[in-house]
């Protein structure tokens, strides 16, 4: 009768724990028989992977709602293009020249950023303009600060604060998921970014706009963070490297979506506005958020709630799966077991430090300062390429962004094509495309300096700032999902933190380099390029170690609760 029972499946309720569970052959009172451990104790002891399963319709609900935090990532990283744009003197500004008496005794520059004060027997006297008069129907934070003379300045500092802020979340996050689980903070994150947000189109204070602008990235990089961390634990197989791959997909997604939700608003503060209400979208999407099993299983203290809570995840994903034949009457007592299995190898783990990782052979070594060197470049051209956008003109600014998300778009589609397809060269292939296109971009210093039609180069400026960012978006991606394997399974985690940790300190240099484009826009435009290049290099040199290429994490179990920190 039980294998018939097993053959068909049954259905528990869902929410009843003790209807489940209940041995109801209570009349047996001889112990019952002894299992049979099978051979490989991996798949067995892990029965949350055997209910789970690789990939179903589960995950797949799953993986929609986590991707969908990328969304707001990308429109609080890049909405300052359409909130302090460039204004153009005389036409849409003049200077304020009333504060320096008669306007026949003052001369304002070309750009009316000073004024010439004639005293009379005195002589002259610069002075720089503190207000102006505004005649442009958008009004955005450089006419709200006053700020126009200093647009390149303002864009690079506030900028600055947004990276800050994942540098911090990033090292928050990973500190955090010691302790809160991983949809807990997920759901912190959200609802700080939904009030950081109603904050910041409110305040009209320079000071305020950056701190509130640094604890929205902060926000933005806890639910990326948790939500990698949930759909890692959840996926596994071909599957799970497939979903990191795909991740900034809904990046370049916000992209694209962000000039229309900018479109038509009077000001900056109706642009925050619309990204608020967008949020609200995520927020009723929580409560079908998931939470890590794992993680649930081995960091609850109480033995008992996290078995139950276990337990509820993995019925709702049966339930979702039609896997229900997987789960047994004892789930709990498998879990349990599970769990001291976890906690016994914990005591005997002993700590991967930082230092050990640069112990091993010497091509291990090499192998670690090129990721390190490789992920640092591009995510700061990743971040200075977005922002030279706004060298291309006000009125090219919707639809270069609009390409610089189908460039992203397209360097994801083409890292997963190499990862599935070209797994033991993937490394060469993304290295050396970026470099390819870091070369053919560089000669943009060379044609600006050709009188050619405007159109053509308008548009031969954007061809070499979009291809560029799909080879960083392509490469970017690949070392990010696929950093797992260069080093053996217990240091993982340890090396995920110390790249992306130092990548995130690097990027905080992207915003300044963009003021190059104040000498010239092929200069800011070539200093990205060489970075490119070294990236490509670097990229280049990295290669599975032929001893771990049996633990890859598309192949096998990944430490999915050490998945402590992640990208934006």
């Amino acid at each position: 009768m039980k294998e018939v029972n097993a053959s068909q499946g049954w259905k528990p309720t869902p929410l009843v724990l003790g209807h489940i569970f209940t041995c109801s052959a209570q009349k047996e009172t001889h112990p019952p028989p002894p299992q049979i451990e099978p051979a490989n104790e991996s798949d067995d002891d892990d029965v949350v992977q055997q209910i789970l399963g690789d990939f179903g319709p589960w995950q797949l609900r799953s993986l929609l709602i986590l991707f969908l935090c990328k969304i707001p990532a990308a429109w609080f990283m890049a909405c300052i293009l359409f909130t302090a744009p460039d204004l153009y003197p005389e036409e849409e500004y003049t200077c304020d020249t009333s504060s320096f008496g008669p306007a026949s005794n003052c001369s304002v520059s070309l750009d009316h950023c000073y004024v010439m004060v004639h005293y009379g027997d005195s002589g002259y006297a610069m002075r720089q303009c503190r207000k102006f008069l505004y005649t442009t129907g958008f009004h955005s934070l450089t006419m709200e600060f006053d700020l126009v003379c200093l647009c390149d300045f303002f864009v690079a500092w506030s900028q600055y604060w947004h990276l800050f802020g994942l540098l911090i979340g990033g090292v928050a996050a990973s500190k955090l998921m010691r302790v809160l689980s991983p949809r807990q903070i997920y759901g912190t994150g959200i609802w700080c970014l939904l009030m950081c947000s109603l904050l910041m189109g409110l305040v009209k204070d320079f000071s305020l706009h950056c701190g509130l602008r640094c604890l929205a990235a902060v926000s933005c990089c806890f639910m990326i963070t948790s939500g990698q961390a949930i759909f890692s634990d959840i996926t596994a197989g071909k599957h799970r490297l497939a979903a990191l791959l795909l991740y900034d997909c809904f990046w370049a997604l916000g992209l694209i979506l962000l000039p229309g939700l900018a479109s038509g608003a009077p000001s900056w503060q109706h642009i925050y506005l619309g990204v608020t209400l967008s949020l609200l979208v995520i927020v009723f999407l929580l409560p079908w958020t998931p939470d890590s099993p794992r993680w649930l299983l081995h960091h609850t203290k109480d033995n008992q709630l996290a078995i139950e809570k276990t337990v509820g995840v993995l019925l709702e994903a049966a339930r979702l799966n039609g896997r229900f034949h997987k789960v047994s009457k004892e789930l709990p007592h498998h879990l349990g077991k599970l769990k001291e299995k976890w906690e016994l190898e914990q005591e005997h783990l002993a700590s991967v430090r930082w230092m050990d990782l640069w112990l091993g052979q010497r091509m291990s070594s090499f192998h670690l300062i090129a990721v390190h060197l490789a992920l640092a470049a591009f995510m700061v051209v990743h971040t200075g390429l977005l922002l030279h956008v706004r060298s291309f003109g006000r009125e090219h600014l919707v639809s270069n962004t609009l390409a610089m998300g189908l460039a992203e778009m397209m360097g994801c589609f083409l890292a997963l094509y190499l990862a599935f397809n070209s797994n033991q060269r993937k490394w060469q292939w993304a290295g050396g495309f970026a470099m390819v296109v870091g070369c053919f971009a560089s000669i943009c210093w060379f044609l600006a300096e050709e009188n050619m039609p405007e159109v053509y180069g308008l548009t031969m400026g954007l061809l070499m700032a979009s291809l560029p960012q799909a080879a960083v978006s392509c490469a970017q991606s690949m070392i990010l999902a696929c950093l797992a394997e260069l080093v053996p399974r217990e240091q993982r985690g340890c090396l995920t933190f110390s790249v992306v940790t130092w990548a995130r300190v690097w990027q905080l240099s992207a915003s300044f380099l963009t003021l190059l484009r104040q000498v010239s826009p092929a200069l800011s435009l070539t200093a990205f390029c060489l970075l490119v290049i070294l990236g490509g290099l670097c990229t280049c040199c990295l290669s599975t170690p032929f001893h771990l290429r049996s633990q890859e994490p598309e192949e096998g179990a990944m430490p999915r609760k050490r998945q402590l920190i992640t990208y934006t």
